[in-house]
């Protein structure tokens, strides 16, 4: 239904000071410090295959054949778009008759946060859901987890016991990145990028990373983080994480985290003829998730 006159009263009469509420300051896209960015043009829907390497080289005998190794497919890490769309109408005589501007034209800026807001909730979570068994990966478990499984047993991506972030816990976590393996137990070589927080978390996590001796405590050790450049990519603060006491750390594994955009986003604006009604559209297809649970590492913190 399009909005009229009425809704707009106040623009119809002389007097009015200033418009408010539909135009901020932009929010910046903190999505994009942690997930992935490709794009994809024909598909409903793309697949990523996770592969094993081999398990490690045994001694072969003297006289005896060489072992062969097997390698294969463990599992296939699926994103299906989805079409994120908002409108609006407004009758000819409510755009005709405003004394400040085009409604238009304004609700078309406020259209657009809405558009953009959206897009950030959905990126975001797919760490706000990376603990809850309704959100599964492609090798059926959540992307946080200590039973993720590899060659002779299983690997995690998670603290054993969740903990809130402190000093000693993102030691711990970064001690979990540099002893990660690969799907047949190989020790592989990923390093901790940036530390992500929600913003009840953004002084703690200043000071963990800032500080030059070590936080909360009276001895002289240097902030080990700091001077031995574990995070280089510093601190995210994201405002669309939901849990104020989980944290996330990500890594440089490659297909680690990922945002596929299938459309980008597209405004439209159109008349109806018999009406005159004037409609606004905006439109855009794309699928966040992972491949790789190795790209990210969290917890879900200690309340």
């Amino acid at each position: 239904m399009a909005m009229n006159r009425a809704q707009f009263k106040k623009q119809m009469q002389l007097g009015l000071n200033t418009v408010a509420g539909l135009e901020y300051k932009p929010e910046k896209d903190m999505w994009r410090q942690y997930l992935g960015f490709e794009t994809e043009s024909k598909r409903a829907y793309v697949e990523d295959v996770v592969m094993s390497g081999f398990s490690a080289a045994p001694v072969k005998v003297e006289g005896a054949a060489g072992a062969y190794a097997t390698a294969s497919e463990l599992y296939t890490a699926r994103y299906l778009f989805e079409t994120i769309v908002l409108q609006f109408a407004i009758t000819e005589e409510a755009e005709e008759d405003g004394l400040y501007g085009s409604l238009g034209n304004k609700l078309a800026r406020a259209l657009m946060r809405s558009m953009q807001y959206t897009k950030r909730v959905k990126a975001a979570n797919v760490l706000n859901n990376g603990f809850s068994s309704s959100y599964l990966g492609g090798d059926g478990i959540c992307l946080f987890s200590t039973g993720h499984l590899v060659s002779g047993g299983q690997d995690d991506n998670t603290l054993a016991t969740a903990a809130d972030l402190s000093e000693t816990s993102l030691e711990d976590m970064l001690v979990l990145i540099d002893n990660a393996t690969d799907y047949k137990g190989i020790p592989i070589s990923i390093e901790a990028q940036k530390l992500i927080v929600p913003t009840a978390l953004r002084f703690t996590a200043h000071r963990i990373l800032n500080s030059q001796g070590r936080v909360e405590t009276p001895n002289n050790d240097e902030n080990a983080i700091k001077a031995m450049g574990m995070l280089p990519g510093g601190l995210v603060v994201d405002k669309q994480l939901t849990d104020t006491d989980a944290w996330f750390v990500t890594t440089d594994c490659p297909d680690g985290l990922k945002f596929i955009q299938r459309k980008a986003l597209k405004k439209g604006i159109e008349g109806d003829f018999d009406s005159g009604n004037l409609r606004y559209k905006m439109r855009e297809r794309f699928a966040v998730g992972w491949t790789d649970w190795h790209g990210a590492y969290g917890t879900a913190g200690g309340g």
